[in-house]
């Protein structure tokens, strides 16, 4: 019966770390959705308005990302651009960790270790994820000029 607990304790911490490294990428527009929602909420929205407004505001955060990230010419803009998307990835990907970690581990230094080594990684699977999903730009290669 142990045996089936461990293997479903595996399943459930892989499932968890798949969905966090899938999910990173929108991590910003879901904070910037939920702060929205609850700021719509507090001013008397409602539930279903807090959730609409709070569903936009995140879409439109994600979409005028990537917006910039397409139109932005400048390499330093591009990746200011980028680290305000990756920097709550990899805070969310820090807590993630540590709150794994904290359950299989009772050294503190440890746990932090591991917790910093999680949070790298989430915030370079976001950062590749983001890089993969805006297209490069025009480098003005093979364009005839007369």
């Amino acid at each position: 019966m142990i045996f089936i607990g461990i293997l479903v304790s595996v399943a459930a911490i892989g499932s968890f770390c798949w969905l966090l490294f899938t999910l990173a990428v929108f991590a910003l527009p879901f904070f910037v959705g939920v702060t929205a929602g609850m700021w719509a909420y507090d001013t008397g929205a409602g539930w279903l308005g807090a959730i609409t407004f709070g569903a936009v505001a995140g879409a439109l955060t994600f979409g005028i990302g990537q917006f910039l990230l397409v139109s932005v010419r400048p390499l330093w803009a591009r990746i200011v651009i980028a680290l305000a998307f990756v920097t709550p990835a990899t805070i969310a990907g820090y807590h993630a960790t540590h709150g794994i970690v904290k359950h299989t581990m009772p050294s503190e230094g440890w746990q932090v270790a591991f917790s910093i080594i999680g949070a790298v990684a989430v915030g370079v699977t976001a950062l590749m994820r983001l890089a993969a999903m805006a297209p490069p730009g025009s480098t003005g290669q093979g364009l005839v000029r007369s």
